[in-house]
Order: C-alpha cells, then structure tokens, then sequence
C-alpha cells in the first residue's frame, strides 16, 4: 500500500502549485513597490497550514516545499526561494514531532502551534535568504541578516494567522481534512 493516496497527491499537487505559482507571480510585484518581503511568507505558510491540516501526513509538506521551488525555478524565480524550502522541511520536521493530528486536535493547540512553526520557519527561510542571497546594501538597511530574518517572520505571523484562522474557520463549518472523523 502507498504511503501517500491519490487524494492527498491531489492535494500535495494543487497546494505546491499554488504556492509556486502565486508567489512568483506576485511576490517580486509586492516586494518591488514596498521592499519588503511579507508575501512570500503570507503566500508560503498560510498554504503550508492548510495542507498539514489537509493531508496530516509526514513528508507531505516537504514535497509541496520542493515542488513549489521547481514551479518557482520554472517560471524564472529566483534562487532565494531555497530559503522557503529549506523552511518547508523545517515546518514538516517540526509538526511531525508534535504530531499531526495533536496539532489540530483543538483550537486552543491549533493556534499556538501553527503560529509558532510558521513564524520560526519563516525566521529561518528569512536568515538563509539574508546570509546566502541577498546583497548587502539591502542587508544594511534592514538590520542585516537578522533584520531580514525578523522581517520574514513578520511575513510568517500573517501568513500564519491566516492560514490558521482558515483551518479553525473550516473546522468550525464541520468541514474536514483527508480521513478526519467528526
């Protein structure tokens, strides 16, 4: 028997693609008018959130982490975004400990979790970017490679909120994730 079934292939599929997709297409827009790198990390761990959530499966968020960076590679994005990849296996490695289904048993588990992963990871994807690909001028004016790691954790705390308030808010309408009983 497959480790992944065909529905949460469907589901690594369209969660990567739509991480890969949005954010080349909108992330340098955003980060061109206002020098600031919150949507990568808005797009990339409200879309991670739903699919630990969605899948609960071990592995899962760390495919979707590499299939978004080929997406991204694909359609001309930068290099940076192995930062966000690196990240993806950060957040799977950390929810698997945890425990998948313990980190969405109850609201009040849900809210602390996801938060915390999603901006630490973000913190690291914002660190590895900072040290390995960004120039120093814009290092400088933001603090450096801390700075930037701050901000891209910012970027995580939105990202992570909102992908977390859309979990609460599906759970709240009894709709359910791959193999969830009520």
């Amino acid at each position: 028997m497959a480790y992944f079934k065909t529905t949460e292939v469907a589901a690594i599929s369209l969660c990567a693609t739509l991480w890969g997709v949005l954010n080349t297409l909108f992330a340098p827009i955003f980060f061109r008018m206002f020098g600031l790198p919150f949507l990568c990390d808005l797009i990339g761990f409200s879309i991670l959130i739903l699919a630990a959530w969605w899948i609960r499966k071990m592995g899962a968020i760390t495919i979707i982490g590499l299939i978004a960076t080929a997406i991204n590679f694909g359609l001309g994005g930068g290099f940076q975004f192995i930062g966000f990849t690196v990240a993806s296996i950060f957040f799977d490695f950390v929810i698997g400990i945890i425990g998948y289904d313990a980190s969405f048993k109850k609201p009040s588990l849900t809210i602390p979790i996801m938060m915390s992963t999603s901006i630490l990871s973000a913190a690291l994807a914002g660190f590895l970017i900072g040290t390995f690909f960004l120039a120093s001028p814009v290092s400088v004016n933001w603090g450096g490679v801390f700075g930037w790691a701050i901000l891209h954790s910012i970027g995580g705390l939105i990202g992570g909120a909102i992908g977390t308030f859309l979990i609460i808010s599906l759970n709240s309408r009894k709709i359910l994730g791959n193999d969830q009983k009520n």
